[in-house]
């Protein structure tokens, strides 16, 4: 009998240098994850007005913001998967929503992510074949966005409560929207408390993409 490989991803994790509220260096993030046995990460650094100087230029604001992302792809080795996502807040909100499929190539030709609502930032992702998620939208001070804007929900996240992740998995089945996982690791605390387990490789954006799609993993949820 032929048993499937399974494969660890950790979809919701911010880095030291890049998110102000992150604790942990990209290289460290990589080491840990990989003695839990994950596979891989999809970086989701904050892309908000916290995360960057006033008088940066577009061009510093994302070589600044890549460096997470980068860092980690560099301590990863070929073993060890590093994706770019993001998770974006708008100005004047405290709405969050991860985006998964983007490159390096969308963030510097995008412009200011960061005026755009819902509506128009979902149009962008459609256009080039992106999934958006709110993010924890039950945790305090957030307000669901328009159902039609979003592709998905994180049903489960690891810095939230109980309630708050079973309201939001409510949400989603009450909306027909796709749902997904992630330990929103910013501290060594919150390491390995969500993500997804799979019988498909994740090596490359299309790959993510066509499993979060699929809804056919497990959702990894540690209370």
């Amino acid at each position: 009998m032929i048993c499937s490989m399974e494969y660890k991803y950790e979809l919701h994790c911010h880095t030291g240098c890049v998110s102000r509220c992150g604790r942990v260096e990209p290289e460290e993030i990589v080491k840990l994850y990989k003695e839990k046995g994950y596979n891989g990460i999809v970086a989701t650094d904050h892309y908000s007005p916290m995360t960057f100087e006033p008088n940066w230029a577009p061009q510093r604001q994302i070589d600044f913001y890549l460096e997470g992302y980068r860092r980690m792809k560099a301590a990863a080795g070929d073993d060890f998967t590093v994706l770019l996502g993001m998770e974006l807040r708008h100005y004047w909100t405290a709405n969050d929503y991860l985006i998964y499929g983007i490159d390096e190539e969308f963030l510097y030709n995008a412009g200011n992510l960061m005026l755009p609502w819902e509506e128009k930032i979902y149009k962008i992702a459609k256009q080039k074949g992106y999934l958006v998620y709110q993010a924890h939208p039950f945790r305090i001070g957030m307000r669901r966005c328009n159902p039609d804007f979003i592709d998905g929900v994180e049903v489960y996240n690891g810095k939230t409560d109980k309630k708050c992740n079973d309201r939001a998995l409510e949400w989603a089945k009450e909306n027909g929207k796709l749902m997904v996982s992630g330990s929103d690791f910013h501290v060594v605390k919150n390491l390995a408390r969500g993500g997804i387990i799979t019988t498909e490789p994740i090596k490359s954006n299309a790959d993510l993409l066509k499993v979060l799609k699929s809804q056919k993993f497990e959702m990894i949820k540690e209370y």
